[in-house]
């Protein structure tokens, strides 16, 4: 399931994170590559550790919390802590690849991150830079996204997905991956669209019989499926 979710920043945090960026510290992306990304990765990338990037993960942190579309699409058990980068001139793709199954969060022994979901929140207005495409293949073909700044898109870590060539401008974004407190993503989904109904069916009829049932055959498949 591909999900565009919008504003997950909203005006004062997108100009927030424009004013801190102006003065970012870009290094070589390929530092958070696995091998065979990092022989297609031609980026720029915040240091994981600088003051700057802690400071930015607040704001899409904030961000994430208080979206609840977010929380019922991805049931998150644990976000990675998000990164951020920055495509152009002459560090302007990143071709095919496939994100790792499992990151290491830095400077915490031994935790971990199963990769269910990848997450690419748009930092830049989309009419300042030409190309930058984010494009993920599915079955039917590939799709290519734009996203206005503030918007994210939430995407199996499972896709085949590359970056186009950024020819004019600087794209810029955060991008991290969710652990799912829901592992299958048949599962997830259900949930989601079970999720979207009820508040559908709630914003007609209210606390209606067949929206409590509902609700209740909701929280008895997330007990059964979720593992917290």
């Amino acid at each position: 399931m591909l999900l565009h979710l919008q504003a997950v920043l909203d005006a004062d945090e997108l100009a927030r994170a424009a004013e801190l960026l102006a003065d970012a510290p870009w290094c070589d992306g390929r530092v958070t590559a696995g091998e065979q990304s990092a022989a297609v990765k031609r980026n720029q990338q915040l240091p994981q550790q600088h003051p700057l990037t802690r400071a930015l993960q607040q704001i899409v942190l904030d961000g994430l919390n208080r979206h609840a579309t977010f929380f019922s699409a991805a049931l998150p058990k644990k976000v990675f802590p998000p990164l951020f980068n920055r495509y152009a001139g002459d560090h302007n793709r990143f071709g095919d690849h496939v994100d790792n199954a499992i990151r290491f969060v830095p400077g915490q022994h031994q935790q971990r991150v199963r990769t269910d979901l990848s997450a690419t929140l748009f930092l830049a207005d989309p009419a300042s830079y030409d190309g930058g495409e984010l494009v993920i293949a599915e079955g039917t073909g590939d799709r290519r996204i734009k996203l206005p700044a503030g918007d994210m898109l939430l995407y199996p870590g499972t896709s085949v997905h590359r970056v186009e060539p950024v020819t004019r401008g600087a794209r810029l974004a955060s991008f991290f991956w969710v652990e799912s407190m829901v592992r299958s993503g048949e599962q997830r989904q259900l949930l989601f669209e079970m999720d979207r109904a009820l508040i559908d069916l709630r914003s007609s009829g209210g606390e209606s019989g067949p929206a409590v049932a509902l609700t209740g055959s909701y929280h008895n498949l997330l007990r059964m499926w979720a593992d917290t």
